[in-house]
């Protein structure tokens, strides 16, 4: 399976390619928003370097995940997610190559089964039932590449949407206020009213 190979190795270049790219882009200042002034202080001479996260693009978030799965999930700088994004692929890919296998197998001895030649299970079975287990197994093959698809399909989405939210902070002042509502209370009922704020 040479192609296999080819494909790995340029996958794995290109994720190699892309985390350079990355960490070259990331050595920019990533603390806070920072001016920098020359000593001849002008207009032209003013830079400002923004922290990662006003730099940081969800687009790229979901075309990095769509070239190289996982790749994205870096780039937002969610690392754990990235063997959870490769395990699902690896698992989904294992069962597309095993049910392959298993069905090339039964089809293989329906088909002698049927032209009366010696199959691999020396006659045990019949061929209605090799034809059987080779529609089971070419079932399940197709049901894995539809995994396959869906764990690609929602990598790109949570690099997409994780990248827009890599801007909102909650900060850890969190009020609750419990008392009488009084709008409740105004109209002769009873009422409690909740108010939780965000500061």
């Amino acid at each position: 399976m040479p192609h296999l190979r080819f494909g790995l190795a340029f996958c794995f270049g290109l994720c190699a390619f892309l985390l350079k790219a990355q960490i070259d882009s990331l050595k920019v200042t990533e603390g806070a928003d920072s001016v920098v002034v020359a000593p001849t202080a002008s207009v032209k001479d003013t830079a400002v370097v923004l922290n990662w996260r006003a730099r940081h693009q969800p687009g790229r978030a979901a075309i990095y995940s769509a070239i190289l799965p996982g790749a994205g999930q870096v780039y937002n700088r969610k690392y754990w997610k990235v063997p959870i994004v490769l395990g699902g692929l690896g698992v989904s890919y294992w069962f597309i190559h095993d049910n392959n296998k298993n069905y090339q197998q039964y089809k293989t001895a329906y088909l002698d089964v049927v032209n009366g030649r010696p199959d691999e299970f020396n006659g045990e079975y019949t061929a209605d039932e090799l034809r059987s287990v080779a529609d089971t197994y070419h079932r399940w093959r197709d049901l894995s590449y539809l995994a396959f698809g869906i764990v690609y399909a929602l990598n790109v989405m949570d690099a997409s949407v994780d990248a827009y939210f890599v801007r909102f902070d909650v900060s850890e002042d969190l009020t609750a206020h419990v008392g009488p509502s009084l709008g409740l209370a105004a109209q002769g009922a009873a009422g409690l009213s909740i108010t939780v704020s965000l500061r």
